[in-house]
């Protein structure tokens, strides 16, 4: 999702409401499932690279003489009418991906800009009930079990396993993606190099390998997603 930077000084109520009425409770769960994969905002644990980062973006309409009310419109108006003109990633010359129109609309797009207009380059963490919404971050290990692996897709830019544990030999590796935003997984190490298909909305990203014993990496291949922090570590006994 393509955000660039500006927002209403926000004073929350004890239900964490805007006082004209903006729900930043419903603006954080919506940016987190939506936007975080490719946006970095500090407060919301987001750390994708795709997107302007949110937090720079509202550093500069500061230093500009912006204030957050004019940032709120600035990304409301981007939501809405998002950039249509596709930028090449510097590190691969490939096209990034462009944020979809109509990812949030009505209501919850003026939730969302009134979010990320409290919350970037805001210092300290999100108080109150906004504090229990964010993206989980990767956990634990999965481990392989009839020469299968699987490692979901989790929120924002992580699986849901930060490492994974296989014994050598053949193995089927999959990922579920329940997210809109595109994923896969990818596996290198030890020459190899291999890779199941992007998917979303509940797709599964599978592929075969044979693996050695030794240590390998599992990612994402979308541009910027490994980048973001969608990577672990493999062990292969």
């Amino acid at each position: 999702m393509l955000l660039l930077g500006g927002l209403a000084i926000v004073a929350l109520t004890g239900c964490e409401l805007k006082d004209d009425g903006d729900n930043l409770v419903n603006g954080k769960t919506l940016f987190v499932d939506k936007c975080s994969q490719c946006h970095t905002l500090a407060r919301a644990d987001a750390k994708g690279v795709v997107g302007p980062n949110l937090d720079e973006a509202w550093q500069r309409s500061a230093s500009d003489g912006l204030g957050r009310s004019t940032y709120k419109g600035i990304v409301h108006d981007q939501i809405l009418h998002p950039n249509r003109h596709p930028q090449d990633d510097p590190a691969t010359g490939k096209p990034l991906p462009l944020m979809p129109a109509g990812l949030v609309t009505g209501e919850d797009a003026q939730d969302v800009a009134a979010y990320v207009a409290s919350a970037a380059a805001a210092p300290g963490k999100d108080p109150g009930r906004l504090a229990d919404v964010g993206a989980a971050k990767a956990q634990g290990t999965a481990k392989a079990q009839s020469g299968k692996l699987d490692i979901p897709v989790g929120t924002g830019l992580s699986y849901k396993f930060a490492a994974a544990e296989a014994p050598a030999g053949k193995l089927t590796i999959e990922s579920v993606n329940d997210q809109s935003t595109e994923h896969d997984i990818a596996v290198e190490g030890n020459g190899v190099q291999a890779k199941g298909p992007v998917v979303k909305d509940g797709g599964t990203s599978r592929f075969e390998v044979d693996l050695k014993p030794g240590e390998y990496t599992f990612y994402c291949s979308v541009p910027g997603h490994r980048e973001g922090g969608m990577e672990g570590k493999l062990t292969v006994k």
